[in-house]
C-alpha cells in the first residue's frame, strides 16, 4: 500500500548500518577511535583523521557536526573529547577520576 512503517524503516536503517542513535559506521568509527585509541581525548583532528583513514575536512564538515549536536563529542581548544554519552553509547566505562581527559583531573 506504499506506507512506510516503523518496521520497514528499522530494517532499512539496519541495512545501512545505522544504529538507533542515528550513527553510521563512520560516526561509530570516530567515537571508537577517540575512546579506545586516545583514552577519550583530548585529541587533535589530524590524529583522528589518520587513525580512521578519513580526511580531516570530511571529519570536520560531515561526521563531527552531528556528533557534537547530539552531545557525543566536544570540540575544545586542546582537541576533541568524547562525552560521557559517547562512552555509554559504546558500552565503555569512562575514565576514572584522576585519569587524564574530560572526566579526570
Amino acid at each position: 500500500d506504499g506506507r512506510i512503517t516503523k518496521e520497514i524503516a528499522d530494517r532499512a536503517l539496519a541495512m545501512l548500518d545505522v544504529d538507533p542513535q542515528g550513527f553510521d559506521v563512520m560516526d561509530r568509527k570516530l567515537l571508537e577511535a577517540v575512546i579506545h585509541r586516545f583514552d577519550g581525548g583530548p585529541v587533535g583532528l589530524d590524529n583522528i583523521a589518520a587513525s580512521i583513514g578519513e580526511e580531516a575536512g570530511t571529519i570536520e564538515d560531515v561526521i563531527e557536526p552531528y556528533l557534537i549536536q547530539q552531545g557525543f563529542l566536544q570540540r575544545t581548544p586542546r582537541g576533541r573529547i568524547a562525552t560521557l554519552a559517547a562512552f555509554r553509547h559504546l558500552g565503555v566505562a569512562p575514565p576514572s577520576a584522576g585519569a587524564p581527559g574530560l572526566f579526570g583531573a
